[in-house]
């Protein structure tokens, strides 16, 4: 069985990350959408919060099974007898990050390989930061996430207020 595993923070889950979800599962017999544990990063959401977020987005795709991790992501690979990697790529700017946790994660481990995969063109501008910062200030996220996160966001932001206008 082709296994893959497709890690990323998902704080929140963008279009662009459900794109490369879809994508990955015609290719591998079976995806896994590993949520990572990475306080540093200071999510939003909780892991457990993301992880749902994600489960709910591929539950439409039988092949694509949604789980989290703390610590090394070829060490959680194997574990799970993954055969690769998958990382999506928005912009050259991407790339040589990507490439050096690839070279990295062929060092720890060269039975896994990494598979790069872009989103669609219409994705390529989309982040999770750039989605929070838009909810944070009230602005309309749905075209960029899908269904159900907006109204995650919504939660973990308040409106901005409006401030009266001194005569």
């Amino acid at each position: 069985m082709r296994l893959a595993i497709y890690p990323g923070s998902f704080d929140p889950l963008t279009n662009g990350h459900l794109d490369v979800m879809q994508r990955a599962a015609k290719l591998f017999d079976r995806v896994i959408v590993a949520v990572a544990k990475n306080e540093e990063k200071h999510p939003l959401f909780t892991l457990a919060e993301r992880a749902a977020l994600v489960k709910k987005a591929v539950a439409h795709l039988p092949n694509v099974v949604t789980d989290s991790f703390d610590g090394l992501l070829v060490e959680y690979a194997a574990a799970c007898q993954a055969q690769a990697i998958v990382r999506g790529l928005r912009a050259v700017s991407d790339f040589e990050f990507e490439f050096q946790l690839a070279l990295m994660n062929r060092k720890l481990d060269e039975n896994i390989e990494t598979i790069f995969m872009m989103p669609k063109d219409t994705y390529t501008f989309l982040s999770s930061r750039i989605v929070k910062e838009i909810a944070r200030l009230g602005g309309n996220v749905s075209p960029f996430v899908p269904a159900h996160v907006p109204a995650a966001l919504q939660k973990k932001f308040k409106p901005p207020g409006r401030r009266a206008a001194k005569l």
